[in-house]
């Protein structure tokens, strides 16, 4: 059955978490020290939450610590390195309640491998949220019912992956096509981690928290394609990833895809109108055949297999 909820597009962080006590739950969210990794970070700890900041740039990290208050605290990630990643990990103690994978990169304009060979939206979007959250299982067990949210894209709409040819070495290089993929493998990384993690009561889903600009655009210059009317404010693009880590509404789900705060619809087609694009959701990105490939794939990139 598929889920929704009251919520809509133009809802915000504040407004789908409204009523919801987080004191006592900890959370972490990577990229919290911009776009609307800042506004899902100030969400939670309005409702009481302790939030650590898993960012790049410590410095610009404890700005937003301070700016927010208490709380908040800031520890060192980067997600193309093994090493950053397991050290993180390791200096986790305690329950971990609430893990937003939110940190991404889009739309390098060349071919980047990251210091594995991996093309780096694929590396950064993907295979450092999946090295970090099952790093990190142990925590999300301790917990007793956690929640992971993995931020996706209507960009998986533009491409599968391709398991066959993921570092474009066939086939020439495409930013659109590398972004596309990366983002299908957030969403089956969502379907395969859930069913692997039922018993420990984690669930883990995808969401696209829409067109708002961030310094997420800077390979585009900076500029959104999306139609003004459809684009949203920051408070508006967090609300999503707000709901899956809190709302009651999304106990026990997982799996899915969310976006405008409803599961998106299955498409058999990308599609043009771009209204309909946004609410869509491929099959393929959502396969359990995929999933359990990819996972077998992620796992021996990142050397837990």
């Amino acid at each position: 059955m598929r889920i929704t909820t009251p919520y809509g597009s133009k809802s915000t962080a504040d407004e789908v978490s409204e009523g919801i006590d987080l004191t006592g739950k900890r959370a972490v969210v990577t990229g919290g020290a911009s776009g609307i990794g800042v506004e899902t970070t100030r969400s939670l700890v309005r409702r009481g939450a302790s939030v650590t900041l898993a960012v790049r740039d410590t410095e610009r990290g404890r700005k937003v610590a301070g700016d927010i208050g208490r709380g908040v605290e800031v520890r060192p990630l980067e997600l193309t390195d093994h090493a950053s990643i397991a050290a993180f990990a390791a200096g986790w103690e305690g329950p971990l309640h609430l893990l937003v994978n939110n940190a991404g990169v889009m739309a390098l304009p060349s071919m980047t491998p990251d210091p594995q060979g991996w093309e780096f939206q694929f590396a950064t979007n993907h295979l450092g949220h999946f090295a970090l959250t099952t790093r990190l299982h142990p925590a999300l067990a301790a917990a007793g019912g956690a929640r992971v949210v993995s931020l996706s894209s209507s960009a998986h709409l533009f491409s599968p992956v391709v398991f066959d040819d993921i570092n474009f070495k066939f086939r020439p290089y495409d930013a659109t096509l590398a972004y596309g993929q990366s983002k299908t493998a957030v969403n089956l990384f969502a379907v395969a981690a859930s069913r692997r993690w039922h018993d420990d009561g984690i669930t883990v889903n995808a969401v696209n928290p829409g067109a708002i600009a961030t310094p997420l655009q800077r390979h585009v210059g900076g500029r959104l394609a999306t139609p003004v009317e459809l684009q949203k404010n920051t408070e508006q693009g967090a609300s999503t990833s707000v709901l899956l880590a809190v709302s009651p509404l999304l106990e026990g789900i997982g799996g899915r895809y969310f976006n405008d705060n409803q599961e998106a619809v299955p498409t058999d087609r990308r599609p043009d109108d771009v209204e309909e694009l946004v609410r869509s959701v491929a099959p393929y990105s959502l396969d359990p055949e995929n999933a359990e490939r990819l996972w077998a794939v992620s796992a021996a990139a990142v050397g837990l297999a």
